[in-house]
């Protein structure tokens, strides 16, 4: 009967965001409790449905630790994670006959930016070289030399905005039962791309992105390999191996990954222009808004908390205020002084507070505003496509002139439409929505707008990534450099 380890850590950074996170940040939960997610959209729920589809296999559940994007994890923080996944894992990796590891990618903590690598090395150590450990990976993660040499096989997302969390679960724990079962040898081809890409092109369902990952699933569906990707990492974590880059796995066959993975990346090279985000000057967008029906939506991607931004922008409300646009705005803040104001006073009063520049001062300047406090919340919702928790602390719900603001205590993922509907709030009920996400899915939003404004606005995801002051990634790198030519090469990877 094999014997299956499963554990999962993640967390997306913006180097760019001046609020280190910590310990406090993540969601922890051990042993059976993991089981909580069979039956939901998740690469653990995934998993569990084809382990659980096999009577002959036993699952060792051990740890999750979840936080959502954010700045970089402090030192301390990253030190009792560290310590608290390790000890799980070790706890029990000698009961097991392989390892998955449900991975995001892009995480970074003060003195490990690589902490991916850093867990895969140290649970390689206590499995010994011949258990196999297959991870999953989030497309925007960063995967790194290290990390590929500790695992026999991956599995990555496939769709952007993402979708398909269960069915990369499903891929990942069907490769590993082809290496326990079948006696497959993974050969992972690596080649690297000099590129950082944003924008439109890469919604997977439209842009010339999701025309490339088409490519690797049909060579996935047809046997050509084990496992295929095309990662265009998080622009935004600002680590040495930052990149876009292309990943094939093939069955013992490294000629056949090797040909497949440099075709890709000669694909995707030439395109790496019309991957650059579309913005639209926010004076401009507000213009042309006052000349609009609606309802229109201002997209925030430069304060995108699902990125690893504050969530405490206030550019666009301020801007709307300024040029006297008279349409009905709702928007989301994260200002949790605003919120605790709110909560102290009470359904029905009206206080004086100052919205925005909680947490990055330097990007924007508090915003004072008389308001109603109209609602207010304990911040408890559920993300629509996942169906896992969100906790946004004590959230409140101001009404002031046209604007209607739901005031968040935490910054938490706001990339669909659950915070708005938790806090009484339903979109096409105004005019103009701010969304803190650089995309979202087609019908949250989109399918009943007029337009989508990319605002162009100050923030530490901004697609603007020149603006943003990469210090550590490897360069040259496009767009902050010029680069004329590019004879894709790959790296080979497996274990014997």
């Amino acid at each position: 009967m094999p014997r299956i380890l499963v554990f999962e850590v993640k967390q997306e950074i913006s180097s760019f965001n001046p609020l280190p996170s910590g310990y406090e940040n993540f969601h922890v939960i051990e042993g059976d409790r993991l089981t909580a997610h069979r039956g939901l959209n998740t690469e653990l729920g995934g998993a569990f449905s084809v382990f659980d589809g096999r009577p002959d296999v036993e699952v060792i559940p051990t740890i999750l630790a979840a936080a959502g994007s954010a700045g970089i994890l402090s030192a301390a923080g990253w030190k009792t994670l560290s310590r608290q996944v390790l000890a799980a894992v070790e706890a029990r990796i000698g009961e097991a006959d392989a390892v998955y590891a449900c991975l995001h990618g892009a995480m970074g903590a003060e003195g490990e930016l690589d902490p991916e690598g850093h867990l895969l090395t140290e649970i390689r150590r206590m499995a010994g070289p011949d258990k196999p450990i297959v991870m999953s990976l989030d497309l925007h993660g960063i995967c790194t030399d290290r990390m590929l040499k500790q695992v026999n096989g991956l599995a990555l997302y496939h769709t952007y905005p993402h979708v398909d969390f269960g069915d990369t679960g499903m891929r990942a724990a069907r490769l590993l039962l082809k290496i326990l079962d079948k006696g497959v040898k993974p050969v992972i081809a690596r080649v690297v791309i000099p590129a950082l890409v944003r924008g439109d092109e890469l919604i997977t369902a439209t842009g010339c992105y999701g025309d490339m990952i088409r490519e690797c699933q049909r060579i996935e569906r047809d046997g050509t390999a084990l496992s295929a990707g095309i990662m265009i990492g998080n622009p935004f974590t600002d680590v040495p191996e930052l990149c876009s880059q292309v990943l094939v796995s093939t069955d013992g066959d490294p000629a056949t990954a090797e040909r497949e993975a440099i075709r890709l990346a000669g694909e995707f090279w030439p395109q790496r222009f019309r991957m650059q985000g579309k913005l639209i000057p926010l004076e401009r967008a507000i213009a042309q808004a006052k000349t609009m029906k609606g309802p229109l939506i201002f997209t925030d991607a430069a304060d995108a908390t699902s990125s690893g931004a504050t969530g405490d922008s206030n550019a666009i409300i301020a801007a709307l205020r300024e040029a006297g646009y008279e349409g009905r705005v709702l928007a989301q803040i994260v200002d949790p002084a605003a919120a605790a104001a709110a909560h102290k006073a009470g359904v029905g009063a009206t206080i004086k507070v100052s919205l925005g520049g909680y947490h990055d001062r330097r990007r924007y300047v508090p915003m004072a505003v008389e308001a109603r406090v109209k609602l207010l919340s304990d911040g408890q919702a559920r993300l629509e496509t996942m169906k896992t928790p969100l906790d946004a602390g004590p959230t409140a719900v101001l009404t002031f002139g046209n604007f209607t603001v739901v005031v968040l205590s935490k910054t938490i993922s706001l990339f669909d439409r659950a915070m708005y509907y938790a806090n009484g709030c339903n979109p096409p009920d105004f005019d103009l929505i701010v969304v803190k996400s650089p995309h979202t899915e087609h019908h949250m939003f989109e399918a009943w707008a007029e337009k989508n404004f990319n605002i162009d606005a100050p923030g530490a995801t901004s697609a603007d990534l020149k603006s943003l002051g990469h210090t550590i990634c490897a360069r040259p790198m496009y767009p902050l450099d010029d680069i004329a030519t590019f004879n894709p090469s790959a790296t080979l990877y497996s274990r014997r």
